[in-house]
């Protein structure tokens, strides 16, 4: 077979149909480990933040996608991949390396991001589906990523919170493996929220409980609106939370209102707003993305300040949905080791680094081996502060 591959400069110039056959193939390594859906790598989520100028244009992220083709042009596999000018929106800091690079008299930008622009969700990142030519196809995106690395001069290629399957095949290709931490929530086989609040420690539920209670003082109550029932006014709503919390958080929030109504319109069924009221008004809420087996917590925002509506909103309702579809996991975000106490456990994330300068590269190299220590170190360390009755001898 003839491979080619090609720079497509936008979602625009690859067919939805043929960009997600190769996200979400059928899964036959019988793992378990990854969601067949993860919505974040949908034609219709990366499309969405490139037809609102989310990324695109201005943003210091522009699209530059690989594609592996047969002769007679079918899609074979791709890479969701941007040159950046900057190292925002990723969730995975270099700035210290870009830093170091300059002050040596390198230029670290541009550089190559493969990922899901402002998600820090592990997924694919090598679109592959399984077959007898899935490594030959991952070899020549792999290459093809480093072609465009020297042609464009970038400094470097970043693949971000990828899973395992890829991160074998580009550690085996000379990657650099980065280490960092989430925290998630795992559905133990859960009826009810009760069923899973049993299997804490008795003072650990009687705080969530309370929590809880106090959350929905003053008359607040919480709705779920998924599908078709998402209106504009409940985007038109949301992104005043949101709004209000990227310009606390960031100074610059990353989306705009445009980018809401596409999701809105493109992929309703696989989103979760969990909306709280009061007093007959939106007052706060979180976007979450439904999966096949996950649930993804994103964004939450609001516009009254309430004691733990936050935790109520974002994690605990996020738990109950779960439990009520069957959902194996709830993924809520970067960071945060407050979700501990609420049931959260940590687990590692990864990242893949390949960097074109010899000298940079060793620097990398050796700060990644400490760095990997430290984060298994504290993993085995929050490990055993989970509110779970095992861990606390009950």
């Amino acid at each position: 077979m003839t491979f080619q591959v090609k720079i497509a400069q936008g979602l625009k110039a690859v067919p939805a149909a043929a960009w997600d056959a190769c996200a979400f193939p059928a899964r036959t390594n019988g793992d378990g480990a990854e969601d067949p859906h993860n919505p974040f790598v949908s034609h219709a989520f990366l499309s969405a933040l490139e037809d609102s100028g989310c990324v695109g244009g201005r943003s210091g992220w522009a699209p530059l996608h690989i594609v592996v083709e047969d002769e007679a042009e079918k899609l074979l596999g791709a890479v969701p991949c941007y040159l950046k000018s900057h190292s925002m929106g990723e969730y995975v800091f270099d700035h210290a390396w870009a830093d170091a690079y300059t002050r040596a008299g390198g230029h670290y930008y541009p550089k190559l991001q493969v990922a899901v622009p402002f998600t820090p969700v592990t997924g694919p990142r090598l679109l592959v589906p399984e077959g007898p030519q899935t490594e030959e196809v991952r070899t020549h995106l792999i290459a093809g990523l480093r072609a465009v690395r020297d042609q464009t001069n970038a400094s470097s290629i970043h693949v971000t919170f990828l899973e395992e399957a890829d991160m074998k095949s580009l550690v085996a290709r000379g990657f650099l493996r980065r280490d960092d931490q989430q925290f998630h929530w795992f559905n133990d086989g859960y009826a009810t929220f009760d069923d899973f609040l049993g299997a804490l420690a008795s003072r650990k539920r009687k705080a969530i409980r309370r929590e809880r209670r106090d959350a929905l003082q003053d008359g607040i109550t919480i709705e779920w609106v998924t599908g078709s029932d998402i209106t504009e006014a409940h985007w038109d709503a949301f992104f005043a939370f949101y709004m209000d919390t990227g310009s606390r958080k960031w100074g610059r929030p990353y989306l705009n209102r445009r980018f809401f109504s596409l999701i809105g319109e493109r992929m309703a069924d696989r989103i979760l707003l969990v909306m709280a009221k009061r007093a007959g008004r939106h007052i706060a809420g979180a976007i979450n993305f439904i999966g096949d087996t996950r649930l993804y917590g994103r964004n939450w925002g609001c516009i009254e300040d309430h004691p733990f509506l936050h935790f109520e909103v974002c994690y605990y309702q996020a738990i109950e949905f779960a439990i009520a579809k069957g959902l194996d996991r709830v993924e809520a975000g970067a960071q945060g080791e407050h979700k501990l106490a609420r049931g959260y456990r940590p687990v590692t994330t990864t990242s893949a680094h390949d960097i074109a300068d010899p000298s940079l590269r060793r620097a990398v190299r050796a700060y990644l081996d400490q760095e990997r220590l430290y984060v298994s170190e504290a993993a085995e360390e929050l490990a055993s502060a989970t509110p779970f009755r095992h861990r606390e001898g009950e």
